[in-house]
Formats: C-alpha cells, structure tokens, sequence
C-alpha cells in the first residue's frame, strides 16, 4: 500500500478515567508541569538573569532589544540542526552526523559562492552557492537513511560514522582552513537586517512555521509519531516505514545543510568544524524541549523552547561575566534534569517500558 494511501494513524491517549489509568489531580499537576518544562526552564532563566541585571548593573536584560537580537542570533544555527533531529528523535532515531554536515555545507556553499562570483552577478552567484550547500548536504543524508532503513544499521552507528565521512570531505574541500567568502549578498543575509530584526533570525522563524506544519498538521508528521510509537504497528497501519525513514534522515540533512549555509553568510566563511561544537546543543534542546528519547512523542515548539533555554544560558552566563566553560556544566545540568522529569512523566502517564 502506498503512503498516499495509508489510513491515518493516531497515537492513543492515556485513558485517565481508566481503572489502570485513574490520576488525582496533584498527578495531573505534574504531568502539566513535566509537558511544559521548556518553558518553566526558560522563565526561571529569564528571571534570574532580569533580576540580576537590575540588582548589579540597574539595567534590564529582557527588555534590551540588543539582549533580545543576541540572544535570537545565538539561538539559530542549534535550532536549525534541532529542527531536523526532533523529526529523527521523534520517530526514534538519532542523528549525530548533522554537525559535520552542517560543516560540509558552508564550505561548500562559501566555495560554489565564490567560483559563481567569477562569472556572474553577486545575487546570482549567491543563490548558486545556497542551492550547492543545500544540495551537497543531502547526499550524507540519503546515505544514513539507506544505512539505516535497507540495510538496517542502528541508527547510533550509521549516523557516527557519517560524522567521520562528513567531516573528512568537509575538511578536505576546505584545504584544512577556512573558505572566506566575498559577496555583498551573502553577507547581507548573515548581517542585514529587516525592520531592524536580523535577516537570518527572519529566515528561521519562517523555517520554524514551515516544520511545525509539517509535523503537527500533514499525514508526513502523523506518520513519524506512528513510527516512534511503535515500528511494528505503523507497519500493520500500512505505512512505508523503510522510505519514511530516508525522507526523515534527509530531513535532518537539509536542516543542517541550511544551517551550514546561513553560518556561511554570517561570518561570510565557511569552516569545516562549524557544526561541531553545536551537536550537543541541538540534541539537548530537542531533550529539554519536551522530546522522548524513547521516540513517539516531542513538538517543534517544544524544541524552539529547549534552543532558547540554551541560548538564554550561553548569552545570560556572557552577560553576568561568567566564564564561558560553565555554560557547558549548566547545560548538562539541564539536559539530565529534562531526562528525569521525562522518566518521571512516564511513570506518572502510566507508560511501561
């Protein structure tokens, strides 16, 4: 049966009124709280931070648009690769390969920009390079799904080893170095600005609406939550869960590949480690986002929320003069406070794993 086909499937919710399923209302209390942790973590953020601001400097940190922009660019290149892993967590899957990919596609970009720029006008020659980086990230892409889904390589495995492949091509195009861009357009979507909001925060918003549509509101979505539930029954469902996974896995591909692009504008180079150091940050925001690990459950909002609670802890740590390395242990601190309350919240909703 093809997926155009497919009848819709729709993951069951607990039955609270059941004799197995009966919650009191402190329990459905915290089942509240656990679902909208993100945000809980956001706003404790953001009243530390606006407290202390106004305690030692006698300023606000919220109300700053500066604070706001800042914390708005921070938060966009771990969004975008968490954009795509939420799909992949989602279904049960992990990708650890979007750094290095997302790395590959700014040299990539920064290189077809400039070889376009010998013969043609800066506009076009942009869009050339944005059309190469997309593109080039799509192939590590399709081949983690292929690994995963013909020849059924864990998912772990499949996408570490893409990470070694993507970062060798990524550093061999490179030269080992950096490849600097010169093009006025490129740089003004790294660096412009629109109503005085950043081009590139624009750019993600908007990428942001397109993939909540698409999980909340298209059968493409549905499918990948059947899927996370349970591999088995979206197959008796008649879903084509072989080619859904590749699709997710190019999914996952093109959002880093965006970010490796719009890294590319930004600091008008493109650099083979780009992606890197953001791996662990975009996991954690689609963990603190709401996100199981387990697959069946998470949302995009939940992810923007997580990419926030990282962003707001990376600029507000900068803005209070800590040293930078405690943002990694705050972080962390963060990621397994989220994976305990996800383990308590499906305890508490009666799961069983």
């Amino acid at each position: 049966m093809s997926a155009q086909s497919t009848p819709e499937v729709r993951t069951a919710a607990p039955k609270h009124g059941s004799k197995h399923g009966t919650k009191s209302g402190p329990s459905n209390f915290l089942l509240a709280l656990a679902a909208a942790r993100a945000w809980l973590f956001l706003a404790i953020l953001i009243v530390f931070f606006e407290v202390w601001a106004q305690v030692s400097y006698g300023s606000t940190f919220l109300f700053s648009a500066y604070n706001a922009q800042s914390i708005g660019i921070f938060a966009v290149a771990p969004l975008l690769l968490a954009l795509g892993s939420t799909f992949v967590i989602i279904s049960g899957g992990i990708d650890l390969s979007i750094g290095f990919i997302m790395g590959l596609s700014a040299v990539a970009a920064a290189h077809a920009t400039n070889v376009a720029g010998g013969f043609l006008p800066p506009f076009p020659a942009m869009l050339v390079g944005i059309l190469v980086g997309l593109a080039v990230a799509l192939v590590p892409g399709w081949i983690n799904g292929m690994l995963i889904s013909r020849l059924r390589v864990p998912p772990f495995i499949g996408t570490l080893g893409m990470y070694g492949v993507a970062r060798g091509a990524a550093f061999l195009i490179a030269g080992g170095t950096t490849v600097p861009v010169s093009n006025s357009w490129f740089a003004a979507l790294g660096n412009g600005r629109f109503l005085g909001v950043p081009v590139i925060v624009i750019v993600t918003v908007l990428f942001v609406l397109l993939m909540h549509y698409l999980l909340s509101q298209t059968r493409f979505g549905q499918h990948t939550y059947a899927i996370g539930a349970s591999e088995q029954a979206a197959l008796r469902a008649g879903i084509n869960v072989s080619r859904h996974i590749r699709k997710l896995y190019l999914l996952s591909a093109a959002c880093a590949g965006l970010g490796g692009v719009l890294y590319a504008a930004r600091f008008t180079a493109g650099a083979a480690q780009a992606g890197e150091p953001l791996l662990l940050d975009s996991i954690a925001a689609v963990v603190i986002g709401g996100a199981s690990l387990f697959g069946g459950s998470g949302t995009i909002l939940g992810t923007v929320a997580g990419a926030l609670v990282i962003a707001v802890i990376q600029y507000g740590l900068v803005f209070i003069n800590v040293e930078p390395f405690w943002q990694f242990i705050a972080v962390g601190t963060v990621i397994v406070i989220s994976v305990l309350v996800d383990q308590t919240q499906r305890r508490l909703g009666g799961e069983k794993h």
